[in-house]
């Protein structure tokens, strides 16, 4: 065992603080880290505050991490002392079941092992995220990061809004000649404009906010719709084949059900605190729309991802900070003031204990 300095809440209504957590020494297929940036993600909150009712105490968030390798395993044969990596959301899985041998380790039967918290259903594990300094995981869970170096802070966001966006954009063949709704300009929202513009399709963003329609075409969209206008609402029914909703709060699905095609798609990937108003039925069996879920991504669709990303020269739009700003940085996220994704710079942790 190691020790490592990180940052993380002891209980649901006490502020982020520092905090000392043990690393395990690295195994035969383990590869350790020494964790450069992470990206904040609004699954931290709600774990750190226990919005999910799930958390285990001291809990240290974060799985948007890039980092460079300290030390590989004896047996370990893709990486090597030096590297660039990156780990996302998961850190093991059962391996056994079927969705592990189809790698799409995400929907593991017996529950995969998050970054932090341990078990996604509440196991024992109480796994520590990359609010901290380094990092031990197993190889099969480590990902390549080909990005120039430069960019590097702003490649921890795809590790989880990249590949949240990307997994369905991809499932559901998302290319040239479809038109695509994203619902949602924030952390997940402007990833997944940019990334379903460099598919090949047209791109519809819908924002409430009049502010955002500059940025939305900046970042790829070929048109924007502020959802509150019911005529530019209208002038979409019936026009999209997929619809990408990203927003993380509870909402009227139906609005956004009734711009799809014939057997159009809206998925759902953001992750409200209550549940939204139920559809309507009749919004579904009009036109056999469909309304679906999707969870990240499985590890090989994640390097899918970081490759796809680095081909074409996508990254996200962050604002970096200390670690010691990262409560603040909640509060500003509850309120949707930062374009588009916090990244705290590891390196301002170290300087604390120096």
């Amino acid at each position: 065992m190691t020790q490592a300095l990180a940052y993380g809440a002891t209980a649901a209504t006490t502020p982020l603080a520092p905090l000392t957590i043990e690393r395990r020494a690295p195994g035969d297929l383990d590869v350790a880290m020494d964790v450069l940036y992470c990206g904040v993600c609004h699954s931290d909150l709600h774990t750190a505050r226990n919005e999910w009712h799930n958390t285990i105490y001291p809990s240290v968030p974060g799985h948007e991490i890039v980092g460079r390798v300290t030390a590989v395993g004896s047996l370990v044969g893709k990486f090597q002392v030096g590297d660039i990596v990156g780990v996302g959301c998961m850190v093991d899985s059962c391996q056994h079941c079927q969705p592990c041998a189809d790698g799409i380790e995400q929907y593991c039967e017996n529950g995969f092992t998050g970054t932090y918290n341990g078990n996604m259903f509440g196991g024992a594990e109480n796994t520590h995220g990359g609010y901290s300094t380094a990092l031990v995981v197993n190889e099969k869970f480590v990902l390549k990061v080909s990005h120039d170096e430069a960019s590097l802070a702003a490649v921890a966001p795809l590790l989880c809004a990249g590949i949240t966006t990307y997994s369905p954009l991809k499932q559901w063949k998302v290319g040239p000649g479809s038109k695509v709704g994203v619902v949602g300009l924030g952390g997940l929202g402007h990833m997944g404009v940019k990334i379903a513009a460099a598919m090949g399709a047209q791109v519809v963003l819908f924002t409430t906010s009049e502010n955002k329609r500059a940025d939305a075409l900046r970042l790829g969209a070929h048109e924007v719709v502020v959802s509150k206008n019911e005529a530019e609402m209208a002038a979409q029914t019936g026009k999209l084949d997929f619809i990408l909703n990203t927003v993380a709060a509870p909402h009227n699905l139906d609005a956004f059900l009734a711009l799809l095609k014939l057997d159009g798609t809206m998925c759902l990937v953001g992750a409200p605190d209550s549940p939204h108003p139920s559809p309507s039925v009749f919004s579904l069996i009009i036109k056999r729309r469909r309304l679906a879920g999707s969870l990240i991504g499985g590890i090989k669709e994640t390097q899918e991802m970081l490759d796809f990303c680095a081909e074409h020269g996508i990254v996200s739009d962050i604002e970096m900070i200390d670690m010691d700003q990262i409560n603040t940085a909640y509060e500003r996220m509850l309120k949707s003031d930062v374009k588009y994704r916090f990244v705290v710079d590891m390196a301002s942790l170290r300087q604390t204990a120096a």
